[in-house]
């Protein structure tokens, strides 16, 4: 099995594990009633795509560990350094568009709000990082599809 194909698969046990929350509906039911679903299996359901993911999860993460991209950064580094140049970004482009003047004024007496920070500076620091993460992420997409998974 492929790393993406295991990512994919956890994401797929996360998305199951959301869907079988559906057991707290059927843990109490009106006196009289039956409930949808039996929760003892859903629980017991719920128990095994846990331990499943638990088990995917380890396997990614052991495989991340030992896989180096071209110029020997670990995939695990490099997952990393993606999500925080990520996180950077998000960082610079909040601050240019809360820096960026409205135009919201009625009148040119109404009270009148400027940036104080280079907006033009922080744009290109933006589309830096927007181009980073890209290249990043795509060597990461092409490793994980080329990965074998780690037992």
């Amino acid at each position: 099995m492929k790393l993406a194909e295991a990512l994919i698969e956890r994401a797929g046990l996360n998305q199951r594990y959301h869907e079988l929350r559906r057991l707290l509906g059927n843990v109490l039911v009106q006196e009289g009633l039956e409930p949808t679903e039996e929760p003892e299996e859903l629980m017991a359901e719920l128990i095994a795509s846990i331990d499943t993911r638990r088990e995917f999860i380890n396997r990614i993460n052991r495989t991340n560990v030992v896989t180096r991209l071209p110029d020997g950064t670990t995939l695990a580094d490099a997952i990393t350094k993606r999500d925080a140049v990520g996180f950077q970004r998000g960082v610079y482009k909040d601050v240019a568009d809360a820096a960026t003047p409205k135009q919201d004024r009625y009148s040119k007496t109404e009270i009148r709000f400027i940036g104080i920070v280079n907006v033009v500076a922080y744009q290109k620091l933006v589309d830096r990082l927007s181009r980073e993460h890209r290249e990043l992420d795509t060597i990461i997409q092409g490793l994980n599809w080329t990965t074998d998974l780690v037992e």
